[in-house]
């Protein structure tokens, strides 16, 4: 290709290349190219013939030409302006659906998070299991009806007294809510950062108060059974104390399940259906090492009883806007009236008694399962292979040794306790008050506290026998219903049977 005539070459190219206005073969040097075209720009520009349509199109072809040339020999380079780093509008992200959650950077466990407006100036408690060595600061952020909060708060952290030396311990974090937030999930951060972590995990809020105030309570009775562990498998003593709960005016019954036997899973599977039981999973031994005794010298582990002390704080909790009065009581003991027919009764006596008592204790009474009525008359047949002790056949209670440590289980108003122990309260927004063993008493059928005691020595007491025409047919119902029951009950008069041992 000839550019219009002109053979002009420079002086200082080597005499290898070619004229500026010669057309370029097609194997010329490749980083030749751009320099030539920009001469055949020039050139032409200096030509005088050459009109202004011929400029401008040698200076299209030649910036194409450079364009492409710089694209073929460049890799892209995809690039954005990064985002501003802060919160997000929207929230929560990922809600915790598990019973126990790892609290993210720490060695600590979360279990709930609940609205509790009665210590001033904060708002929520979340219910943990912390450890003790490493507590460190925290807040807590909120979402806000969807929205997330644009600061964090300070926790306060309160570990509970009663650890009984153990690593881990129950412990309440304490937070108020920001100004103009409808919380609806917390979560806790090891730092006040204005953003969020992709993984952080939200508790949603419970026992949120409605537009129309604090609602009426839907029970009057619950009972929280602190925790099953070890595959216990006490069959029958579980139904004739569950059918005794029920007939004395219990509502629901709480139970927290690390494991327990498979025919005790089938019984428990049935009340669940029936709405009576509330299972709430407690898998505490994929998280820690849980102990199977109360003393850290002497049985070691990580938490006292597989954390009985969390799942009886959690279970007031989870209870507090729901049920008038908590049972904290074991699956083996039952809270019994001796002057009244059921709990209802029992209640509105000493409610009238102490108006402003949210917190009853009932002492604890031992029925040693060694000890036998010598009649036979509850021996009952269809019992025979189911597993577990025969409460009704235990009617020797001892006498509590007063001088020692003697313990007691308690019934509460939620809303007055603020935490507790097994046997006691650590912290209550009111009175205590004890309750006369002739008025009510625990019957705790167990391996026998006094084992020296021979029988003469013990006490005759028959109050369960007081309940037996219904709590019998109740607990065949409920044996039947899991497939236990290894014949139909005969048809037969209870009471005819031995008449002469009533």
């Amino acid at each position: 290709m000839v550019t219009g005539g002109c053979a002009v070459t420079l002086g200082f190219l080597p005499s290898s290349s070619v004229s500026l206005c010669q057309s370029v073969a097609p194997n010329q040097v490749e980083h030749h190219v751009v320099f030539r075209l920009g001469n055949l720009l020039v050139c032409s520009w200096m030509d005088k013939t050459n009109d202004l349509r011929r400029k401008l199109f040698f200076l299209f072809i030649v910036t194409f030409i450079c364009i492409c040339f710089i694209t073929v020999r460049t890799p892209w380079t995809y690039s954005s302006t990064p985002s501003p780093r802060g919160p997000p509008k929207t929230c929560p992200f990922l809600i915790s659906e598990e019973t126990i959650t790892p609290l993210n950077n720490t060695r600590h466990l979360l279990v709930s998070a609940y609205m509790d407006h009665r210590v001033n100036g904060l708002d929520i408690r979340i219910i943990g299991i912390f450890r003790r060595d490493s507590i460190q600061p925290l807040y807590c952020r909120f979402c806000c009806a969807g929205y997330l909060s644009s600061t964090t708060t300070p926790a306060t952290i309160l570990q509970h007294s009663d650890n009984f030396g153990f690593p881990f311990v129950t412990t309440d974090v304490m937070c108020q809510i920001p100004q103009k937030c409808s919380a609806t999930h917390v979560t806790l951060q090891t730092q006040p950062e204005s953003f969020i972590v992709p993984n952080q995990i939200w508790l949603p809020l419970r026992n949120k108060k409605t537009d129309g105030g604090e609602e009426e309570k839907k029970f009057d009775f619950t009972v929280c059974i602190s925790n099953l562990f070890g595959d216990y498998n006490n069959v029958l003593q579980f139904a004739q104390s569950l059918e005794m709960y029920r007939l004395l005016g219990v509502d629901r019954v709480v139970i927290y399940n690390t494991s327990c036997g498979p025919e005790l899973d089938r019984l428990l599977h049935g009340y669940s259906q029936e709405g009576f039981v509330e299972m709430v999973p407690w898998p505490i031994d994929q998280h820690l090492k849980p102990s199977p005794g109360w003393l850290f010298s002497e049985h070691g582990g990580d938490l006292h009883y597989y954390g009985q002390l969390t799942t009886l704080n959690e279970c007031i909790y989870r209870s507090m806007e729901r049920s008038r009065y908590v049972l904290l009581n074991d699956i083996d003991e039952i809270i019994m009236p001796y002057q009244h027919n059921d709990l209802k009764a029992l209640m509105k006596t000493l409610q009238e008694q102490h108006p402003k008592t949210g917190v009853f204790q009932i002492e604890n009474h031992i029925f040693p399962k060694k000890h036998f009525d010598p009649t036979g008359r509850f021996r009952l047949p269809q019992w025979r292979n189911v597993p577990g002790v025969n409460i009704l056949e235990h009617i020797y209670r001892e006498n509590p040794k007063r001088n020692i440590y003697h313990p007691y289980k308690m019934i509460v108003q939620p809303r007055m306790v603020e935490q507790t122990s097994v046997h006691e309260l650590l912290k209550t927004f009111g009175p205590v008050y004890r309750v006369p063993l002739e008025v009510c008493r625990i019957i705790h059928v167990r391996v026998a506290l006094q084992g020296a005691l021979k029988q003469e020595e013990l006490n005759v007491d028959k109050r369960l026998w007081d309940f037996y025409d219904k709590m019998i047919p109740n607990v065949d119902k409920a044996l039947r219903r899991a497939g236990l029951l290894s014949e139909e009950p005969q048809n037969w008069t209870y009471a005819q049977r031995n008449t002469s041992a009533a």
